[in-house]
């Protein structure tokens, strides 16, 4: 499980105080799906680095006793001066995988990013999608008890999509996954429950159904 212990986070602008969240309590249950619903500038990924760890709040403590993936849709942890293959490779040493685990993962995730030569080319040169395909097939490559996934399967077109869709299911029969997505296909398909925030609060429900009802509330209300 993971609990949020007082957690208060926010960020300053103008001198004002942007509250992602304020003072919240909560207990995310095992073994659950979980899909993370809000408005534009609700926090949604600033919320999904907390969960993982590589985000902390400003007071209050997140703690858990699993293991996290970084962001799939997110891919600021690569370094721009390495190439696809050696930013994959420090991040398989990183991890102590033996020579002939890294040549295998290094192999799978050239083949599954469809990024081909640019995969031996700075990341720097790589554009926000080609990112996200490299940083969502070196996540499948590892064992993780949670994948963090912030809007990674609308990356690519139709025929990247759907095998990212089929290669993250076959995951999921390891893994449970804490998701960030507009698509509320995806987040019915994929999902068992749900939170949504808004206005410095969270509000879980058991059914990623009444989540999803509740976001589209709160936007007929705006």
């Amino acid at each position: 499980m993971i609990v949020l212990d007082n957690v208060t986070k926010f960020f300053k602008v103008k001198e004002e105080k942007k509250y992602i969240l304020k003072n919240v309590n909560l207990v995310i249950p095992e073994f659950v799906n979980l899909g993370i619903l809000g408005r534009n500038g609700a926090g949604k990924s600033t919320f999904l680095r907390m969960l993982g760890g590589i985000d902390f709040p400003n007071g209050g403590k997140i703690y858990s006793d699993k293991s996290f993936s970084w962001p799939m849709g997110l891919a600021g942890g690569f370094q721009g001066s390495m190439t696809g293959r050696q930013n994959v490779k420090f991040v398989c040493r990183v991890f102590n995988k033996s020579e002939k685990e890294i040549e295998e993962i290094v192999e799978f995730v050239k083949n599954f990013s469809e990024i081909g030569e640019y995969f031996d080319m700075p990341i720097k040169t790589y554009s926000s999608g080609m990112k996200s395909r490299v940083s969502f097939g070196l996540s499948l490559a590892f064992d993780f008890d949670y994948l963090l996934i912030d809007e990674t399967l609308s990356v690519g077109d139709a025929k990247f999509k759907e095998k990212s869709k089929k290669a993250l299911a076959e995951k999921i029969n390891k893994s449970n996954i804490l998701m960030v997505s507009h698509s509320m296909p995806i987040l019915r398909d994929m999902c068992d429950a749900g939170i949504v925030l808004y206005d410095g609060k969270l509000w879980y429900y058991d059914d990623i159904n009444d989540a999803i009802k509740m976001y589209n509330d709160i936007n007929k209300a705006a």
